[in-house]
């Protein structure tokens, strides 16, 4: 099932009119995906996507080879960290962290979720193309 609401608060009608084409709410406005591993969706590109188990995919990845060892462990995680590919991961773990916390702070409640100009959500439609379509034509029908 689809749903689009509007954040709590705002208004379509306190919103200033802007006349968007189906697609143009990706030049227009910022979009992100909300989703996870378990329910993919297609997305064209600049769109922001935010998987919301990738900070637990990233910690299974970095324990997955550790010695049992607390000593080798530590020694073991703090030579990866110093690396050039342990720096590329704490990258992708901020990045990941930072998404649940977007998410989070918009009030994203069910996945896949397609978000535009944060004020705006898809829930249930796994094709961002016609996510944006639908906000398209729900915004045509407020003015």
């Amino acid at each position: 099932m689809t749903n689009i609401l509007q954040k709590p608060g705002l208004s379509l009608q306190r919103l200033v009119p802007i006349v968007l084409l189906s697609i143009s709410a990706f030049a227009q406005g910022e979009t992100w995906v909300i989703t996870d591993q378990a329910h993919p969706v297609t997305k064209p590109a600049g769109v922001r996507l935010i998987l919301l188990d990738e900070q637990q995919r990233l910690e299974e990845q970095l324990t997955r080879n550790i010695p049992t060892d607390p000593r080798q462990a530590a020694a073991s995680i703090h030579g990866y960290l110093s690396s050039p590919e342990g720096k590329r991961f704490q990258n992708e773990l901020v990045q990941a962290q930072q998404g649940i916390t977007d998410a989070w702070s918009i009030g994203v409640e069910k996945i896949p979720a397609v978000v535009i100009d944060r004020r705006y959500v898809v829930y249930g439609e796994a094709d961002v193309s016609k996510a944006a379509g639908m906000i398209d034509r729900a915004r045509s029908m407020q003015r």
